[in-house]
């Protein structure tokens, strides 16, 4: 069952690209996949996964606006928030790779922490008129936009 785009999958969800997946099944509306073939399809990497796909948007975002931050945050916020920007996605790829749930989970944690950090990086860079309103702004989107994602992630893995 499709809900407003998104995939409906019998005992949980996983949102990756191109709908939600459960862990080992894709339930599809698509008339003609037949039901074998769906509970076949597995999610193969990390890299399907639409929360990782986001967050590597951001970590490229983060390194594009901090070129041009003053050479004195160097070793300072640009180099913090660089780190932060690319421990989600870190996390998040290790986390899938793990053997186990709760492993994933914990790893999520720490991506979401880390997400966490680079907020307050980019409001302080904001106040520090190192980034302008509208690009604070279109920033914080794609972050609130992976928190969303990672929330609901680990939201269906818990189920």
């Amino acid at each position: 069952m499709v809900v407003g785009g998104w995939w409906l999958v019998a005992g949980g969800w996983w949102l990756v690209a191109g709908g939600w997946w459960r862990c080992k099944f894709r339930v599809s509306t698509n008339s003609d996949v037949s039901s074998k073939a769906a509970k076949n399809m597995k999610i193969k990497s990390y890299r399907d996964l639409e929360t990782w796909q986001k967050s590597i948007e951001l970590v490229e975002e983060v390194y594009k606006e901090t070129r041009s931050f003053p050479k004195e945050e160097i070793y300072g916020l640009i180099s913090q928030m660089r780190r932060a920007a690319v421990s989600v996605p870190s996390n998040i790829a290790e986390g899938q790779g793990r053997d186990s749930t709760n492993e994933f989970l914990r790893h999520l944690s720490i991506a979401y922490g880390s997400l966490c950090e680079l907020q307050t990086q980019m409001l302080i860079c904001y106040k520090l008129s190192y980034l302008n309103r509208q690009t604070y702004e279109r920033l914080e989107d794609v972050s609130a936009s992976v928190a969303r994602l990672i929330n609901g992630l680990a939201n269906s893995l818990r189920k």
